[in-house]
């Protein structure tokens, strides 16, 4: 099974738990209500998220002047992907990280943080930037963007269903099942969702590995930054950790280990860098 048709399941698994919801809830009038809610807040981050989270970690941009040799490498980057040359920004924090956003290719973004650009080689550094720019050449941030909002869908109906199971009854229509299923449905439906996303979000990371090696020619380049990232990041966190922005960063900026790291929006570092080694070594 391809990463993309992975991707397009789990989609499918997701709008699919909206609508259930939604029945859930009001039947078939309940159905019609989850699809709009999606459907508004779906358009509302496909216009507004970019600059929300940009503002969020107070980035700024970063002129040709400012920083030729970042300039230099992200142009011949998004020639190499085939995608007009995204916007670049510098984010004020000590953490090494970096991320992409932008609704599509024509409005990318790329982003680094003080830290990731003190820690890293020119040709590690480069390896990251393939990365964050086949994010946009993929157009995952769209994805992962509507993969966070029908999410966000979920838990809110998931709350009004639990309220429609404990208080309500059997619809009119005669399309509701027990009190007990329905909150069931409500509890469950959250954590579903969850796991999807971060199904989702590992899938495009995977893709981002790959599309970056291939376009920076470097496989083990993106190897090397990606350990050092993986290790310098827990003992520097992001001053701002916001759960809902994750996904979108090279290296989860979240500090925490164990347990957590199995609900993580991110594939394990040590399997990114062997698969990164074996793409060297076939080469």
């Amino acid at each position: 099974m391809t990463s993309r048709f992975r991707t397009f399941l789990l989609m499918a698994l997701l709008s699919g738990l909206v609508l259930l919801l939604g029945r859930a809830i009001g039947g078939s009038g309940g159905l019609l209500i989850a699809l709009i809610i999606a459907l508004v807040m779906n358009v509302g981050s496909y216009w507004f998220s970019s600059s929300i989270v940009l503002k969020m970690y107070r980035a700024r941009e970063l002129g040709p002047d400012e920083a030729p040799m970042l300039h230099s490498m992200v142009k011949e980057l998004a020639h190499n992907a085939g995608i007009p040359m995204p916007k670049i920004c510098i984010v004020p924090d000590p953490s090494p990280n970096a991320f992409a956003t932008g609704r599509n290719p024509e409005n990318g973004v790329v982003a680094v943080t003080d830290g990731i650009m003190r820690l890293l080689s020119p040709e590690e550094l480069r390896g990251v930037l393939a990365h964050e720019i086949t994010h946009i050449a993929n157009r995952d941030i769209l994805v992962q963007t509507i993969a966070a909002v029908m999410g966000t869908v979920v838990v809110y109906l998931a709350h009004m269903a639990q309220i429609a199971a404990i208080f309500g009854g059997r619809r009119e229509d005669g399309s509701g099942g027990s009190a007990l299923g329905g909150l069931l449905m409500a509890i469950l439906a959250p954590i579903a969702a969850s796991l999807i996303q971060f199904a989702i979000s590992r899938s495009r990371e995977y893709m981002a590995d790959e599309g970056g090696a291939h376009i920076s020619g470097t496989p083990l380049a993106l190897a090397s930054a990606l350990e050092k990232l993986s290790s310098w990041s827990k003992q520097i966190p992001m001053r701002e950790q916001n759960p809902t922005t994750e996904n979108m960063f090279i290296v989860s900026p979240l500090a925490g280990g164990g347990i957590s790291s199995l609900f993580s929006t991110h594939p394990p570092i040590a399997e990114r860098v062997a698969r990164l080694r074996s793409m060297q070594a076939g080469r």
